[in-house]
């Protein structure tokens, strides 16, 4: 483990967080990306002197590359062994038809064009240690029960992912993908999305508030300030150890799906007409 550095994107909060944390305590060299300066230090008052961290912007083609720079002069001849795609966000979220396309753009750019571009900046470092490429998706990237730019962002990463996936084969790359269900995260944080969903409303013009009604956004509002703290599950170890098997396991899995609700309701209903 002490030669085998692994580069985390996303690392202030949630899964990121952790999981840099939890391989820096099993004895992996992590190089921690984290998009604010607070996020930096607090991790690096968790943590042992193991741990790099650095800013990172996935939707800065220079501080994606200067990133990648700091990490080949640090991981030298051994190569990169893993890189974890966790960085992502998740609002705003709304109605297809509430959005504008630049609501898409900026959520592609972050969810996915911050995949494909960190993942290719440190590919030769990865193909050197024949080592493995880890993407976070979502299970609405195999369902879309929402609107919005969401699951267009995460239906896209499974793309990404499954041709890296056969096209770094032949190299002894392994390419895996992490599936999550509902969990306790900023990207479930009903708060947030609420307050997504309110400003959402109040930019439309009033012939679609007509179409959907007075009261529609107070429904909304109901169902998730309700239904997402019940849905979300706060064990976010569930996702890490798949993370962590991901990264660590001699014969790792194409893909996890964390989550009692991942694997009893949302595959399931992925598969129904």
């Amino acid at each position: 483990k002490g030669s085998k550095y692994v580069y985390i994107t996303g690392c202030d909060s949630g899964f990121g967080n952790l999981l840099a944390r939890h391989l820096d305590k099993l004895g992996f060299p992590v190089i921690a990306g984290c998009y604010t300066e607070k996020g930096e230090e607090d991790l690096r008052k968790a943590c042992s002197r193991n741990l790099t961290t650095t800013h990172l912007d996935v939707t800065s083609k220079e501080s994606v590359a200067k990133v990648a720079a700091m990490i080949k002069q640090k991981v030298g001849h051994h190569g990169l062994w893993a890189v974890v795609n966790n960085a992502g966000v998740a609002v705003p979220s709304g109605p297809c038809d509430w959005h504008v396309v630049d609501d898409y753009k900026f959520m592609v750019n972050v969810n996915l064009h911050g995949v494909i571009a960190v993942t290719l900046s440190v590919l030769p470092l990865i193909k050197k240690a024949g080592g493995r490429v880890v993407n976070v998706a979502s299970v609405f990237g195999r369902i879309s029960v929402t609107g919005g730019p969401y699951p267009v962002s995460k239906f896209a990463v499974e793309g990404f992912n499954d041709s890296l996936r056969i096209g770094m084969a032949p190299f002894g790359v392994k390419v895996l993908l992490i599936e999550p269900g509902f969990f306790k995260t900023n990207v479930t944080d009903s708060k947030i999305q609420i307050d997504s969903v309110k400003g959402l409303w109040d930019r439309l013009p009033q012939e679609i508030k007509d179409d959907y009604g007075s009261d529609y956004l107070d429904k909304a509002i109901k169902v998730t300030s309700e239904s997402l703290s019940k849905m979300s599950d706060g064990d976010l170890m569930k996702v890490v150890n798949c993370m962590e098997h991901a990264v660590a396991a001699v014969w790792p899995r194409k893909r996890y799906s964390p989550g009692w609700d991942a694997k009893f309701f949302w595959l399931p209903m992925s598969y129904m007409p």
